[in-house]
Order: structure tokens, then sequence, then C-alpha cells
């Protein structure tokens, strides 16, 4: 019953800072919008329903745009679980991207093999820089959050050099590398859509992180690790290492993820700068409150909204710009401890009355027994 109190309470209050969300999002539809109505409708509803009809094609984008937040909410989920803010999902997700892509354009291999050599290189490649501001964490104890922040750029501009320097392809007028092999793309799960098979994965790679989490001594100690470090160390775990753990396997998730993007809805690799699939995926574990079950939901409002903003601007000069301020919004509500702090404090007191009335049942039910 207390569990039960507990996770209804946490569905509404994320339920609540999402309806504040909105309502920030309908203010500032009002003052910027010429037709107010028509943005809203943009927002809410023609993701999914245009002219009076489902919009399988909007759909299908949604699906898309889901994939690689999917991963990034997974890899976010199982660091946080450990109590590791660690932010080097975004880098991560565009090197992954980056390696997959070289692999894609100069290693020519067979169909099948080559998109799985490609998307493993960037899973590797994914966890071994997130090695690093582990290891300094775990060693120098500094902080993994501002390592991990750092290390996002310092990879941006290395995989900027030698995408200028050495992969470009000069004869195309922006800066892009020449195009994947055809044994190398994702192939697409509904034709002439942006989803691929890549979608596919990333529920597989949701169930794979659900069990981890809670059917594994691994994800055990992940997140016993989370909930009381000191406990688990004097308890025998070998919490330096777990760290790590929590941080590799979020690290080689979220590269997966950029190759599986880069892969599955690109022709040639494009990216000038970071992708934003880390900071959303920190946005999407907090609104699946660490459920790795969840993420796929969350990833889901997020790319609805997405979509919904981006229809805005087309069709009601709304700036695409207002899914931030959504998103920094919820974060805002969902990372105050003290929202709604008063209804908690609520259910708390009526629980431990409710015990104690039992307690004194039992006793005096004891009682005239004897």
């Amino acid at each position: 019953m207390e569990n039960k109190r507990q996770n209804m309470f946490e569905f509404f209050r994320g339920f609540v800072a999402i309806a504040i969300a909105i309502f920030v999002a309908f203010i500032l539809i009002l003052i910027c919008a010429d037709d107010p109505g028509q943005a809203l409708e943009c927002l809410l509803i023609r993701p999914i329903i245009s002219n009076g009809v489902l919009n399988a094609k909007s759909i299908f984008t949604i699906l898309a745009r889901m994939t690689p937040i999917i991963f990034t909410g997974l890899a976010v989920c199982v660091m946080f679980s450990a109590n590791q803010f660690n932010l080097g999902g975004e880098g991560a997700v565009m090197l992954g991207g980056f390696i997959a892509a070289v692999i894609g354009i100069y290693l020519p291999l067979g169909a099948g093999v080559h998109v799985f050599i490609a998307i493993l290189a960037g899973a590797i490649i994914g966890g071994l820089v997130m090695i690093i501001p582990a290891v300094i964490k775990v060693k120098l104890k500094a902080s993994e959050m501002v390592c991990s922040l750092m290390m996002n750029y310092v990879i941006m501009f290395i995989i900027l050099h030698f995408l200028n320097n050495v992969f470009a392809d000069r004869s195309k007028g922006a800066t892009q590398t020449y195009p994947f092999l055809d044994t190398a793309t994702i192939p697409k799960m509904i034709p002439n859509t942006e989803l691929s098979w890549g979608f596919a994965i990333a529920i597989i790679a949701t169930i794979i992180a659900a069990y981890f989490m809670h059917r594994t001594r691994w994800g055990y100690s992940i997140r016993m690790i989370g909930i009381n470090e000191s406990f688990s160390k004097y308890s025998g775990m070998k919490v330096g290492g777990i760290i790590v753990l929590s941080q590799v396997i979020g690290g080689m998730l979220s590269g997966m993820g950029g190759a599986i993007e880069m892969l599955g809805r690109y022709k040639t690799f494009l990216w000038l700068d970071l992708p934003g699939y880390g900071w959303t995926g920190i946005t999407v574990a907090i609104l699946a409150k660490n459920n790795p079950i969840m993420i796929p939901f969350a990833a889901f409002f997020i790319s609805y909204l997405n979509r919904g903003c981006e229809l805005m601007s087309i069709y009601a000069g709304v700036p695409a710009e207002m899914i931030d301020i959504i998103q920094a919004v919820i974060f805002l509500f969902f990372a105050a401890e003290h929202f709604l702090s008063g209804t908690r404090q609520k259910i708390v007191v009526k629980e431990t009355k409710e015990e104690l009335q039992k307690k004194q049942l039992e006793t005096a039910k004891e009682g005239g027994n004897a």
C-alpha cells in the first residue's frame, strides 16, 4: 500500500510539472503567435491528427526521433542510478556517430555485418571515452559532471578537425563526409519514412537495461551505491569499480545511439555541433524517474512535443525553441525536491497513522485472546 501511494504521488507530481510546463508554453504562445488557437492545435493535435485524419507519416517521424533519446535516456538512467552526474552522453553520441560513419564509408564489408561492426564500434568508443571522467572521479575525487561537460567539447572539436581536414567531401558545398556504403545503412522499418529498424534495437536495449538494473547483481550494486555509497562500501562492494562500470555502460549506450541515429537517418556525417541528444536524455531520464522501462514513454512525450513545436514554427510562426523552454520548466519542477512537499508530508503522516492504528488493533486483539 505504501509503495502504491508513493508511486501515485510521483505520477501526480510529474503530471503537475508537465501541466505547468504546458501552461507556461501556452502563455508564451499567446504572446508570440498571431493565431494562438492554430499554434496550440499544431502543438497538441497536429503531430498525430491532420485535417481530421490520422497522420501516419508524422507518427513515424515521432517514433524515429525517439530512437537516439531512448539510448541517451537509458545511459543517463544507469549513471544517475549510481548517483553519478556524468554529462558525457552528448559527446559519446557524436563520437559514436562519427566512428560509425567512418567505418560505414571506408571499411567495405558484407550486408548485415557492416552495420553490426559500425554500431559495435560506436558503442565501444562511447564506453572508452566515458572511462576518462569515471576514473578521474574514482582516483582523484574530481567532479565527473565538470570533467564530462568539458570532455564533450574536446570530442566535438577533435571530430570537427578530422571532418574538415581528413574526411570532408570537397565536392559538396557543405562540410560533410562522403556517402555511406549501402551495406552500412540501417534499413527502414517503414519505406519512405524516417523510421528505421534502429527503433526496434532501442526497444530491445530498453528491455535488456531494465533486466540488467533490476534482475542482476551488478544492477543491484549500481542502485545500492546510488542510494547509499558509504553503506555499499562497508558492506564489501567494490564501489570504485562499479562507479566506473555504470559510466562505461552509459557511454556504450550513448555511442550506440549515435551510431544507430547516423546510419539509420543520414547518408553522410554532417554534424557540425553537438546534436543535443545527451541533454534531452537527461530530461527523459528525469521524467522516467530512472526507471528504464519507462524511458520509451518519456522519449515519446518529448518527441511528440518536439514535433509539435516544429509544426508550430512552420504553420503558426512560433519559434521552434519553445521545446527547450518546456523541457527547462519540466526539469526545474522535477529536480525541485520541495515541489509538492506538503502533499508528500500528508501522505507520510496518513500512512503513519494507519500503521499505528493497525498495530493498536493487533495489540487489542492479542490482549482479548489472552
